[in-house]
């Protein structure tokens, strides 16, 4: 397993700064942001550090010769709109932008884009499956031609109580993935897994791990906190109660998450997605943030 981190937690960042922090904090890889410039909605969104619409051959080189430089690896492109959203034009143009960069990652020689399936949350589950139809397949069709895995992260986007009760991302467990599975032929729609959107949901991650093996083409290392206090005010319906934490912050069972890893014998990135709002005062705090998790991981992945 490579150990990386998720470009989102620097947006101030250059993509050559991007590659250097990696090199100089002990990290073989990184997760590469590629939001459409100006595209933020909402926190963690709207990075860009490769722009697949200005992505012309000077720059395929550029983005080579930095890996070569650094020694630092891209373990996928990452990009998480709402494909399925109710707008139809912003659908469009968020699967028309996806569509670029699953040809951007053909063409950097790259294995794997990330992104979400996305959910109109005031529809049913039942009401999004023809959607979804009308959606991914095409993708799918798309990634396959070009040798590329998609690994989508299940995060439910539930954050507020108006998107309650169904949040804005379709797949969130294991049944809804063996549904999405069975819609789309082939192994080219896979999972990039993070087990922060499990502890919440009380999901087996070790179970889900071992399930799904065949699956997994990309994981992200993110902890969640349980506040029982807030859990016992407002119970499982209630919101805010799970806060997410750097690894090895949170109720993770961080040996059993990797016990399981290794026994399907996955060998391939683990990136530390920093979404703690404790250490995002400022770019040192981030950068600390970074450097602590890694300290915590490398026991697992050395």
């Amino acid at each position: 397993m490579q150990l990386g981190f998720v470009s989102a937690i620097v947006p101030e960042l250059s993509l050559e700064e991007v590659f250097t922090l990696a090199r100089d904090e002990g990290y073989a890889c990184v997760e590469l942001m590629c939001w459409p410039v100006g595209a933020a909605d909402r926190r963690y969104a709207g990075v860009t550090h490769l722009d697949v619409n200005r992505l012309d051959e000077a720059q395929v080189a550029r983005v080579h010769e930095l890996v070569a430089k650094t020694g630092i690896g891209i373990s996928a492109l990452g990009y998480y709109p709402n494909p399925l959203t109710a707008d139809a034009e912003q659908r469009k143009l968020m699967v028309g932008h996806l569509g670029k960069v699953i040809e951007a990652a053909r063409r950097l020689g790259l294995g794997v884009v990330n992104t979400f399936i996305g959910r109109d949350h005031t529809q049913s589950v039942e009401a999004q499956w023809p959607v979804f139809d009308s959606v991914w397949p095409d993708l799918v069709r798309q990634a396959a031609a070009a040798g590329i895995k998609i690994g989508i992260e299940h995060c439910p986007m539930l954050f507020s109580k108006d998107e309650w009760p169904g949040g804005k991302n379709l797949p969130v467990s294991p049944a809804l993935w063996r549904e999405m599975f069975a819609r789309v032929p082939g192994d080219t729609l896979g999972l990039n897994f993070d087990p922060s959107h499990l502890v919440w949901q009380f999901i087996d991650i070790p179970r889900a791990i071992r399930e799904f093996a065949s699956r997994i083409v990309h994981v992200h290392a993110k902890d969640e906190r349980i506040d029982r206090d807030r859990l016992y005010e407002r119970g499982i319906l209630g919101l805010g109660w799970h806060i997410p934490k750097l690894p090895g912050l949170g109720e993770v069972d961080w040996p059993a998450f990797f016990a399981a890893l290794t026994d399907i014998r996955y060998t391939g990135p683990v990136c530390v997605e920093v979404e703690d709002r404790a250490y995002e005062g400022s770019l040192a705090d981030r950068k600390r943030a970074l450097r602590q998790s890694r300290r915590f991981l490398e026991q697992f992945v050395g």
